[in-house]
């Protein structure tokens, strides 16, 4: 049986495990996006937190993979949870990088203006800081969401969902039958859940950047 062959026959699980990969993938970056917000605007006025932060959270993305995956299990155990949290944390630099320099990168003048017209800390966070500083931190989450598209798939090495299922199930049984088509489905489905995504940001952005503001 051929590639096309193999899709065509097994496309209802191929397709319900795509979808569980995008699932994940999102609330993956998420909850991520929350977090990474948070404590961009929370240690605008603490620079020596805030470095504590992007110090630390670059420094999860040098952990392996499976070891972080392998981490999860003995306070998360196997499933979902495990995936989601593994996912979240490699998810965050990225996301927080990006908001602190779209935060920063807020001309004064602006927020000086908005000041003189009475706004309050939080009306000018929301209304002046965040909208000038969106598409850079769109840029951010586009960027984390593309990155852990792969990354999810090891979380079948806990028994996360998603097309991991595919590849480890296939890379298992290499050399019987259909084995290198189903790993090839899943490698196949993650470039696809990737490619997916990354025009949906790019729509997003277009619509939601004001006119002049690029993603």
């Amino acid at each position: 049986m051929n590639f096309f062959d193999y899709v065509s026959k097994n496309w209802e699980r191929i397709g319900f495990l795509l979808i569980q990969h995008i699932e994940v993938v999102l609330i993956s970056v998420g909850i991520a996006t929350v977090i990474s917000l948070l404590i961009a605007v929370l240690t605008e006025r603490l620079p020596r937190m805030r470095t504590l932060f992007m110090s630390t959270t670059s420094t999860f993305l040098t952990i392996p993979s499976f070891a972080l995956f392998a981490l999860m299990i003995p306070v998360f155990g196997l499933g979902v949870m495990p995936t989601i949290v593994a996912l979240s944390i490699y998810a965050i630099y990225p996301i927080l990088r990006n908001a602190v320099t779209g935060l920063e990168s807020v001309p004064a003048g602006l927020l000086d203006a908005a000041q003189g017209m009475g706004m309050k800390p939080i009306s000018r966070l929301a209304r002046v800081k965040l909208p000038l500083a969106w598409p850079i931190i769109l840029n951010g989450i586009r960027i984390s969401t593309i990155m852990i598209v792969a990354t999810a798939a090891i979380g079948a090495a806990v028994r996360g969902p998603g097309l991991g299922e595919l590849i480890f199930t296939g890379l298992s049984r290499i050399g019987g039958a259909n084995a290198l088509n189903e790993a090839l489905s899943g490698v196949v489905g993650v470039a696809l859940v990737a490619g997916i995504l990354d025009l949906i940001f790019i729509f997003i952005g277009r619509i939601t950047t004001r006119r002049g503001l690029n993603v």
